[in-house]
C-alpha cells in the first residue's frame, strides 16, 4: 500500500492509502477525488485522468512510454510533469506520491 497525496486545482489535498495493484487513477476514483475523471476506465484512451506529478517525483516514476505521450496530446495545459494517473502503477516504491489535478481535463 502506498500513501499517495491528490492536490485538486483549488489546493484541497487528500492523502490516501492506496492498495498495491491498483493504477494512481483508479485510488482517486476509489476514494472519489475530484478532478480525476478517467473516462475510460484505465485503457490510456482518454486522457481524462491527466495530472501534474510533483517534480521530486518525475524522475522517481517509470518514464513515460509512447502511448501515454501521445494520448496527452489530448489533455489541457500539459507540462514537463504532466503523467496519465492511469499508467502509474501502485506499489510500495510511489509511497509519498504526490500528484495535483488540472483546472480542467477534456
Amino acid at each position: 500500500m502506498a500513501r499517495i497525496t491528490y492536490i485538486e486545482h483549488g489546493g484541497t489535498e487528500h492523502h490516501v492509502d492506496v492498495p498495491n495493484g491498483l493504477s494512481v487513477m483508479d485510488g482517486a476514483k476509489r476514494f472519489t477525488i475530484p478532478g480525476i475523471d478517467g473516462d475510460c476506465g484505465g485503457a490510456c484512451a482518454c486522457a481524462t485522468c491527466h495530472v501534474y506529478v510533483d517534480p521530486m517525483w518525475r524522475d522517481r516514476l517509470p518514464p513515460i512510454e509512447e502511448l501515454e505521450e501521445a494520448m496527452l496530446d489530448f489533455a489541457f495545459d500539459v507540462t514537463a510533469d504532466s503523467r496519465l494517473s492511469c499508467q502509474i502503477k501502485v506499489d510500495d516504491s510511489v509511497d509519498g506520491l504526490i500528484v495535483r489535478t488540472p483546472a480542467r481535463q477534456y
